[in-house]
């Protein structure tokens, strides 16, 4: 049967998932009365909750009696390690445009790892039926990014269908008959070529893996493409890490494939097919699996470094192991340690004393789902501010610098522009009308910068901003940058916290709490109106007397707390702060300070 690999990329919320989920229905891939999720390839319940994509999926269809192998990868660049190593097992890639946004930053960090690699996109403007489409334009814009990062020329002669993923259609014409996918499937057929693996079938067998997951039945399984040889279930193969190094010689146990959303067990894995294998204990991404009369590895693609850290320890408050069942560091190592072993873009590093753990990662969110996904394992953790990670060369020190880009109605751009430019050491670089009454800016802003700003910029637009990061460079350190320019007020007892002591604490700033709450000393419970820390007490009742006058009894009328998710949480802290994670509360407290310590540290404030 007649083979092609082809990748799916896309800016968040561009629709890339949808338009899988209608590629598979009308290939027949699913039953007539067989009950398909929305958004199935979104299997992970955080991507079905915030609607992203996080770890790169394939599936397989059938159309006019060739097989297409589709892999759906992730739009942002948190989790661009998927990205970078699932596009080597693809021969063409599907680059899907909102028609009225245009190509985003993440478009552009995934579509440039594509045009390294020397594949040829064919581009569909999605959404092209929405009012405030404007395909021509988008095209345009598309053509430009395909330039300035260096495509050549065949790249650049590119086909362009238009698509509405929901509705089910894609033409070569923007006022074509509108019925279904045909052209998408015809297009992909004709011009992504076949593997060119197909040639090698009588040499010894190579695969490199690229994604690494465990059965619950038949163990570690490592997927990617056959480079060249035949496979199946009993031969005996071996793995070669990225520098040459025998790990281990094993007998294959299974052979998988991709056969619409599931993975079936098939007789032969042939050149060019996308399969899984099992039977391997050690090894993982990154590494070679081949004959074992194979000594030279497979060229692996290299991965863009960690930008950020944050320390995993364990929960030390006096609330500790009330809401979860796995609260040892060992348990926590554990955990870490099997997440590093699965992303390749995360790493982990022991701190001195064994109880806490530095994760190195690609920036807050990537973090934010890790610790999520914790939580609801059960897990209890306390979180540190997450810290960039500088680089020494030639002696001079650098910091990563990412590329923002905002759309902003009109009468905010004056707000956005100052936060970025002035205390936070951006460099704008473009500023553009968008249309509908909104600007887009582009800056350069140093990572340090942009830790914890996400809030404050919701606040500075109303909610009705968008902003989008991506990693552009490393440069010279920008120097200080302040962090938050308020204090926090916190609990000096333990104990529930008592409606009249937090009406009497409301005109100290915002509460984070509510009444009857468990509070403990060092928990921060609200933020400060003025810069310093403010020790305060929540448990403090109205004094009783025995005389009564008009209206001094009246109900206690409380504004309703401040309620922060994990990554405002996260973002909010200070480095002297920590973040309590258990899987029913988010809770922020200081560190906890010896007598002489909290002596100093009040006198370095004042």
């Amino acid at each position: 049967m007649e083979l092609r690999n082809i990748a799916i990329i896309a800016h968040v919320d561009h629709g890339k998932t949808t338009l899988v989920d209608e590629l598979l229905k009308q290939s027949g891939a699913f039953r007539d009365n067989q009950a398909v999720a929305e958004r199935a390839m979104d299997s992970n319940d955080i991507e079905r909750e915030r609607g992203i994509t996080i770890l790169a999926k394939c599936t397989s269809l059938e159309w006019g009696g060739k097989r297409i192998n589709i892999v759906d990868t992730p739009g942002h660049a948190d989790f661009g390690g998927e990205v970078e190593r699932i596009l080597n097992m693809v021969d063409g890639v599907v680059l899907l445009v909102d028609a009225a946004e245009g190509p985003m930053p993440q478009t552009k960090f995934v579509t440039s790892k594509a045009l390294a690699l020397g594949l040829r996109p064919i581009v569909v403007l999605n959404k092209v039926d929405k009012p405030d489409a404007e395909p021509d334009r988008a095209l345009n814009e598309v053509f430009d990014l395909f330039a300035n990062l260096g495509a050549d020329d065949d790249q650049l002669d590119f086909p362009v269908l238009y698509a509405s993923g929901r509705s089910g259609w894609a033409d070569e014409q923007l006022d074509g008959p509108r019925k279904d996918l045909s052209a998408l499937y015809e297009l992909v057929l004709r011009h992504v070529p076949e593997p060119r693996q197909l040639a090698h079938r009588d040499e010894p067998f190579r695969m490199l893996a690229t994604t690494l997951s465990a059965d619950p039945f038949i163990g570690r399984i490592l997927t990617g493409r056959i480079e060249s040889g035949t496979v199946k279930a009993g031969d005996t193969l071996k793995a070669l890490s990225r520098t040459g190094e025998r790990l281990e010689q094993f007998r294959v146990s299974k052979v998988l494939a991709f056969r619409g959303l599931s993975q079936s067990q098939i007789e032969l894995g042939e050149p060019g097919d996308i399969v899984t294998l099992a039977g391997m204990s050690k090894a993982t991404v990154a590494d070679t699996l081949c004959a074992p009369e194979i000594d030279v590895p497979l060229p692996a693609q290299p991965i863009d470094p960690p930008t950020i850290s944050v320390t995993f320890g364990i929960n030390d408050s006096p609330l500790a192991g009330k809401d979860g069942n796995k609260v040892q560091s060992r348990v926590i190592r554990e955990r870490l340690m099997k997440e590093a072993e699965i992303n390749v873009a995360i790493k982990v590093t022991d701190t001195p004393g064994g109880e806490a753990f530095e994760v190195a990662g690609r920036g807050e969110l990537q973090m934010g789902v890790l610790i999520e996904n914790m939580r609801r394992e059960g897990f209890e953790l306390s979180i540190s501010r997450p810290r960039v990670l500088f680089r020494e060369e030639n002696g001079q020190r650098l910091e990563p610098i990412e590329e923002v880009t905002i759309d902003v109605d009109d009468e905010y751009t004056g707000a956005v522009i100052e936060k970025l430019t002035g205390p936070r050491k951006g460099d704008l670089v473009e500023m553009k009308p968008a249309g509908a009454g909104k600007t887009r800016i582009i800056a350069h802003v140093p990572s340090r910068g942009l830790i914890g700003y996400h809030g404050q910029f919701l606040t500075d637009t109303r909610g009705t901003g968008v902003l989008n990061r991506v990693f552009h460079e490393w440069a010279p350190h920008k120097g200080p940058i302040e962090g938050r320019r308020v204090g926090v007020l916190i609990s000096m007892e333990n104990g529930s916290s008592v409606p009249y002591a937090l009406w009497n604490l409301e005109e100290r700033g915002h509460l984070f709490i509510g009444a009857q709450e468990a509070v403990y000393e060092g928990m921060i419970i609200g933020e400060h109106s003025r810069e310093n820390d403010l020790e305060v007490n929540p448990l403090k009742g109205k004094k009783l007397t025995n005389v009564r006058a008009s209206g001094t009894d009246e109900a206690v009328r409380l504004t309703p707390p401040v309620r922060l998710s994990l990554e405002q949480a996260i973002a909010y802290i200070d480095d002297d702060e920590l973040v309590e994670v258990t899987p029913k509360i988010v809770r922020m407290r200081k560190r906890h300070l010896d007598p002489h310590e909290r002596k100093r540290a009040a006198r370095a404030a004042e």
